[in-house]
């Protein structure tokens, strides 16, 4: 059995959720298109990622084993 309120809880959860991408999917499908990751880290939170960065940090490594 459910604890009291928590059908009150669930609600207003997703809700807020619902709130929150609502708030953030003009960004989101811009950053998609991008083919950027997309992490929620709060409400209207984001963290935007351009994997293209991982070529950076991947060339940059390789640049210092050569320079050593």
């Amino acid at each position: 059995m459910n604890p009291p309120g928590a059908a009150w809880f669930s609600l207003i959860r997703s809700r807020m959720t619902t709130a929150d991408l609502a708030l953030c999917a003009e960004q989101d499908r811009w950053a998609r298109e991008l083919r950027w990751t997309v992490s929620r880290t709060g409400f209207g939170a984001r963290q935007y990622r351009d994997p293209r960065f991982d070529l950076v940090q991947e060339l940059e490594e390789v640049g210092r084993l050569f320079r050593a």
